[in-house]
């Protein structure tokens, strides 16, 4: 077949696919807009929840039961004096903690004043339970509170016996943090967000696809087109055409929904990079894998004799992108080349240097292209493959 009738082929299948599901608004309008509205809802509300609780536990007076307060007044004067007050234990300390009716407390040693007053190391234990992070605020706060009067009274205790205090310090450590603003405020989207992104564009084109490839083979309408002059590839060409244009038009609402929520939004979503260079770059990043899932949902699609079959995939396709999540939260790694050549890991590295307004560099931006394209191009080739196969016009 000559190019120009090849390109005429698609272009009339594309054509087909997208009239066929404009006339199902329903699908058509979740096909679109469940990206558009749902993800950046969902991502800034968590950031404005995560937010208002971190202000809330940080600004307001902290209630810690303390077992044992008379041994040690001036610490309870001291942390009072932080937004620390001491409070009566419940009688079952141990278990309250356990209830999460308390987040932390403190156990006061009956000895303390008496080693107190002899100049040894008195003691107090903190009681909480390290898995409960909502109580990580709290326990930080009380923690931070004690190592400070406990580097107080040791520097008073050496003045007061005419030693220098900073000969205990031999050493004085200081900090240089290389991370810049921008990095510093997308850490808190930066664990869900490429996640989500990626699904978005992974699945994207999955309404289309489906109803295209085993919902025509169960309405005994593929046999039709496949009998026509087109050729297979030309009609695979164009169901995949046509599902990568709807995915893409989601993913575009998708990155234009969270650059407009961001810049409504207050506090640290507002100062989040969503200039339009960062949405570009994102696009770019995630284009590739739009069309890698549209055409692994093709080649699977195919083989299925209902859309009920072809749905079942859906269940592990979306868990996909969730690999490279759980490995770099499990395993960080280091950023290095030959991550760039591997599906999901790559678009999700990627995304975070753009979360982070980081440089992306020209051979890292090589690597990737032609290894997620290289892979979009072998997936289009087996779908193809897969529609020269006479049984798939054959339904039941």
């Amino acid at each position: 077949m000559k190019p120009t009738n090849m390109f005429a082929s698609l272009w009339a299948v594309m054509r087909k696919e997208l009239l066929d599901i404009s006339r199902d608004r329903r699908t058509l309008a979740l096909a679109l807009l469940i990206g558009p509205v749902l993800y950046p809802a969902m991502m800034l509300g968590m950031g404005s929840l995560m937010e208002a609780r971190q202000k809330t536990q940080l600004d307001k007076v902290l209630e810690v039961p303390v077992v044992g307060a008379e041994h040690a007044p001036s610490l309870v004067e001291f942390l009072a004096g932080h937004g620390i007050a001491a409070v009566d234990p419940p009688d079952d300390l141990d278990q309250a903690i356990a209830e999460q009716r308390i987040d932390v407390a403190l156990e006061i040693d009956p000895d303390f004043a008496r080693d107190w007053r002899a100049g040894r190391s008195a003691t107090v234990a903190l009681v909480h339970d390290s898995t409960r992070r909502n109580a990580e605020i709290p326990v930080a706060r009380v923690r931070g509170a004690l190592d400070g009067y406990a580097n107080q009274v040791g520097m008073l205790r050496l003045m007061a016996r005419g030693i220098d205090p900073s000969i205990t310090r031999p050493m004085s450590l200081g900090s240089r943090d290389l991370a810049t603003e921008s990095a510093k405020r997308g850490a808190l989207l930066s664990a869900l967000l490429p996640y989500l992104l990626i699904l978005t564009s992974f699945i994207g084109g999955a309404y289309l696809i489906l109803d295209a490839t085993a919902g025509e083979r169960e309405r005994q309408s593929l046999e039709p087109l496949l009998a026509t002059p087109a050729t297979r590839g030309s009609i695979v060409s164009g169901k995949i055409a046509a599902a990568c244009a709807l995915g893409l038009l989601s993913l575009l609402l998708t990155l234009l929904a969270f650059k407009l929520s961001a810049q409504m939004a207050g506090g640290m979503a507002r100062m989040l990079d969503v200039s339009f260079l960062a949405i570009g770059k994102m696009l770019l990043i995630l284009l590739p894998m739009l069309f890698i899932g549209t055409a692994l949902l093709t080649y699977l699609a195919a083989s299925a004799k209902s859309m009920k079959e072809a749905q079942s995939h859906m269940t592990w396709l979306m868990l996909l992108p969730m690999v490279p999540t759980f490995v770099l939260f499990v395993n960080p790694i280091k950023t290095e080349l030959w991550q760039y050549a591997v599906p999901f890991l790559s678009q999700n590295q990627l995304l975070l240097k753009v979360i982070r307004a980081e440089s992306i560099d020209a051979i890292s931006w090589l690597v990737y292209l032609s290894a997620a394209f290289g892979l979009a191009a072998l997936l289009w080739f087996l779908a193809v493959r897969r529609y020269h196969q006479e049984k798939l016009a054959i339904s039941g």
